[in-house]
């Protein structure tokens, strides 16, 4: 009777939970398309196309955690940051017309403001808030802020890793052959170390191709980064790159690195 009386109750909870992510997902998608009135046609174009990324983000989020074996309520709020991560962006662009944090305003915080100012959140406990909170926040630094609970960063490092396997696809189109401008000699450096660079510093659009291969040393789990791979997205850069002998060194570790980490388990990340 116990056993039956716990497993209804397991039902209700992943019930309550997904009614939840319903609940979540129409209010961003009813957020989003109130941007699909600006007469800016930018604006439009850049709301369908975030709106299109948080669908595929919250997608990947929640498979990820359930290949990391986590148990239904850490995969319902994977599934739920993925859904609420880039709520921000729909602001910013209208705003500012740029994606650019660093010439408008932190995306992550902005989008925490309008999730805050919804009340959205308020009937989940605490502890799940200041996951979500902690997760989204971070989701778009350059490292994760030091923190001790491990929740935290697990959370965290799920949401980037989702993230970054979208914004692959995202900008892959956009990818075209050098245009010989080179890359920023800070950036070779970083690069031929594995260093994340700084965003702000980028010069040439060699340099942005050289910051997306170096993302590839933030990727938690072999999950994503076999996804990653699987979908051509680091060779294609590498394509596009001019040829350039001074990045070699970084080229043989960056492929040391890809193959080492797709041959981890899953979990070996946790």
């Amino acid at each position: 009777m116990e056993k039956r009386d716990a497993n209804k109750t397991a039902c209700n909870y992943k019930e309550q939970e997904a009614a939840f992510i319903k609940k979540c997902g129409s209010f961003v998608h009813t957020y989003a398309e109130s941007f699909f009135y600006d007469p800016d046609q930018r604006v439009v174009e850049a709301a369908k196309m975030k709106l299109e990324h948080t669908g595929y983000v919250q997608s990947h989020s929640k498979e990820l955690a359930i290949e990391l074996g986590l148990r239904d309520h850490d995969v319902f709020l994977s599934e739920l940051i993925g859904l609420l991560h880039d709520v921000g962006r729909f602001r910013q662009f209208q705003v500012y017309k740029t994606f650019f944090d660093a010439q408008s305003e932190d995306h992550a915080k902005l989008g925490i403001k309008v999730i805050s100012d919804t009340g959205l959140l308020n009937e989940l406990s605490q502890t799940d808030r200041k996951i979500i909170t902690f997760s989204i926040l971070n989701h778009n630094k350059r490292v994760i802020a030091p923190t001790d609970d491990e929740r935290n960063l697990l959370f965290a490092k799920i949401i980037r890793d989702a993230d970054k396997l979208d914004i692959f696809r995202v900008l892959s189109p956009y990818l075209e052959p050098s245009d010989g401008s080179g890359i920023n000699q800070k950036f070779v450096e970083e690069f031929n170390q594995g260093i994340q660079c700084d965003y702000s510093k980028i010069e040439t659009e060699d340099d942005r191709k050289i910051i997306r291969l170096i993302w590839v040393y933030d990727i938690n789990y072999s999950w994503t980064m076999k996804r990653i791979v699987e979908a051509g997205y680091i060779d294609r850069i590498i394509e596009c790159i001019m040829p350039n002998e001074e990045i070699l060194p970084g080229l043989i570790r960056l492929q040391e690195y890809v193959k080492k980490k797709c041959n981890e388990r899953s979990n070996e990340a946790l």
